[in-house]
């Protein structure tokens, strides 16, 4: 905050007290009359503040809100000590803390506040626009049923969805890697459907992942390394990857030790909870199906993409998906198969398939890559590896004999929220040599964080230039400083994992974040003007679209922390403040943080809404003073389960 001593807001307990050099005056005798005139006065204008101030509140009905108007650190330490001539006004603590318990102690509530009840438990795993009950409404063609189908408003639920009975607050990373608690995500049909293969074993109160897959049964790690010994995972240039059908996301999550972030993706479909089980164990990932949209990221996005046994058809539907898997990755990246139907003259008969069958399988495969210039870049047992070209220079003239598919007309390759799938190729940007990397040269990792993306030097990000990117990270420096002062938690190894950036911009906030053991999924949202999703990712962030009119495509209990920079001036008369509320509510674990920056006005109906959920929260001032209209709203949603036996109601 500005300045050591900022100036408080007046209240009636905070009145200035005269100054010594006034009491020097002479003083005058004191007429009657007048003192009996001011006393009246005073008493008129004392019981009209207190009556306007019992009918207006602050300015959002009756609740009471507290501003705190302190000197760094906000909330101090225990340590921390205060002189007699510091402020005398209180401030509010918030226990960013894990403790299992409900914090309610009896109070009445306040009347004027809504009060949010719990669904009912049959909800515990809701996902508003994946809900499997809805989507059989829908065409189960090219599991079209299984894409995002949200409810109309008239369906959307106004209440809190509950925490299994028993739940706990995951393992600290990196030990949520390989256990979770049963209670959490109580499904047992992976550990019967999947036992041979190595995906997951339950043991007591816990599920435990030995980090197996379909294609990997003596473990991700050393499927890892398998791949490792075919192109270059240590250098830093390969960064970021995409998963498609991911499983419980072990590849994902065994990445990660090797510093490339992958995001993971797989429908709510009969292998329950399988998305769930990933971001319990704290790997990034989202519900998601390549089937007649595209996938919610920009165009050269990954570095990597990968499918092991995804069951996914490549080579059908005109190469569809194909095509859509060659827009998302990054000029000279890498597209891995592994699985049906590479290496079928040995595992034919394992996978109960003809030679024939599989022998045209991976023909339709090998010929759909060269249509979209790929080269062969090696297959070694069990894995294929395809790789994009550094441009279309020479790819362009390939195509002026084969024109299927047909190079995309004019248009947004990075728009993607509710985009159709198109079945032609999304041309590369334009070179003036063959050895020019399309888009642009990214530094390796982790140079490439600070370093200044490609499409920002090249003027392809409306209204962000260099200078603006470089301002923007120093401000994301300060402003996580501040938060960490607030809240002494965030420099807490462990006690946050997931953590959301629900208006990323260039993913500062992500970036800042990045020496700490957490992961941060950046949100793009589909009403900012400016798209800049693309730049995060050649930032080496991960991140995704979302209109936060509609939920997010997550389970219930995903997130740790969630930040939101400007989000509810964004949808201010575009949708409902409290749906959006309660979608944090559904996605926030118990005893999960929030941090919101937005105008005064703004964050006092947000608190008012918290204060309906039951969350423990506080408006703080801006790190720049009182003085700024823009304050933060710090909250931690408070623990509570379903109870031990409650039966579903019956709809």
């Amino acid at each position: 905050m500005a300045g050591s001593n900022p100036t408080p807001y007046y209240t009636p307990t905070s009145k200035p007290t005269p100054t010594s050099h006034h009491s020097s005056l002479p003083l005058k005798k004191p007429n009657f009359y007048s003192l009996i005139a001011i006393s009246f006065l005073c008493s008129g204008f004392y019981f009209t503040g207190v009556w306007h101030s019992s009918t207006t509140g602050a300015g959002a009905g009756s609740s009471s809100v507290f501003i705190t108007t302190t000197s760094l650190p906000c909330f101090p330490s225990k340590n921390t000590s205060t002189s007699p001539s510091s402020s005398t006004t209180s401030t509010k603590k918030l226990d960013f803390t894990t403790h299992h318990s409900a914090a309610y102690d009896g109070a009445a509530p306040d009347d004027a506040i809504k009060i949010y009840p719990v669904c009912d438990i049959k909800y515990s795993e809701y996902t508003p626009c994946e809900d499997p009950e809805r989507s059989l409404k829908f065409n189960r063609r090219r599991l079209i049923y299984r894409e995002r189908h949200c409810p109309e408003k008239n369906e959307v639920l106004k209440c809190r969805i509950p925490a299994p009975y028993g739940y706990k607050n995951p393992f600290k990373w990196p030990v949520s890697r390989d256990v979770v608690w049963y209670a959490n995500v109580p499904h047992k049909e992976l550990t019967v459907e999947k036992a041979v293969q190595n995906w997951i074993r339950y043991e007591g109160d816990k599920f435990r992942f030995p980090g197996g897959g379909t294609m990997f049964p003596n473990g991700a790690d050393a499927y890892i390394d398998d791949i490792a010994k075919l192109i270059n995972l240590k250098d830093g240039s390969i960064r970021t990857a995409i998963d498609t059908g991911c499983g419980v996301a072990s590849w994902g999550a065994y990445l990660l030790s090797r510093n490339i972030i992958a995001m993971s993706f797989a429908p709510r479909d009969s292998h329950e909870a399988q998305v769930q089980f990933a971001l319990e164990r704290g790997v990034p990932a989202l519900i998601g199906v390549i089937a007649s949209k595209r996938l919610p990221y920009p165009s050269r996005a990954f570095d990597m993409a990968h499918c092991s046994r995804c069951l996914i058809p490549w080579g059908e539907y005109d190469g569809t998906y194909l095509i859509e898997v060659d827009r998302v990755l990054r000029p000279g990246g890498f597209w891995i198969l592994s699985g049906p139907p590479i290496n079928w003259k040995r595992h034919w008969k394992g996978w109960d398939r003809t030679r024939e069958d599989l022998y045209a399988e991976q023909n339709k495969i090998e010929q759909l890559a060269k249509r979209l210039c790929w080269k062969k870049f090696v297959e070694k047992d069990d894995i294929a590896i395809w790789q994009k070209p550094f441009n279309h220079m020479k790819c362009t003239e390939f195509r002026n004999r084969n024109k299927n598919p047909p190079m995309c007309p004019t248009q947004d390759p990075d728009k993607a929220w509710y985009t159709k799938i198109e079945t032609c190729l999304t041309p590369l940007p334009e070179v003036a040599s063959e050895e020019d990397l399309a888009g642009g040269q990214l530094e390796k990792w982790p140079k490439r964080l600070n370093a200044i993306p490609p499409r920002i030097s090249r003027g392809t990000v409306d209204g962000v230039t260099a200078e603006v990117f470089q301002k923007d990270s120093e401000l994301w420096k300060r402003r996580v400083s501040y938060y960490k002062s607030v809240n002494n938690q965030l420099d807490q190894p462990g006690r946050y994992r997931n953590i959301l950036d629900m208006n990323a911009f260039l993913g500062g906030f992500a970036a800042n974040l990045v020496n700490d053991p957490v992961w941060v999924m950046n949100i793009v949202p589909v009403e900012v003007k400016t798209n800049t999703l693309g730049a995060i990712y050649e930032r080496g962030l991960i991140g995704t679209y979302q209109s936060w009119c509609e939920a997010m495509s997550t389970y219930p209990r995903t997130y740790d922390l969630i930040h939101a920079d400007s989000v509810f001036t964004l949808y201010e008369n575009r949708c409902e403040m409290e749906d959006i509320v309660l979608e944090l509510d559904r996605i926030l674990r118990p005893e999960g943080s929030v941090i919101i920056r937005d105008d005064v006005d703004i964050l006092i109906r947000v608190k008012r809404i918290a204060d309906g959920l039951n969350w423990d929260s506080l408006i703080v001032d801006h790190e720049d003073g009182p003085l700024e209209r823009e304050k933060l709203f710090f909250a931690v949603k408070t623990y509570s389960t379903a109870p031990a036996t409650q039966p579903s109601k019956t709809s």
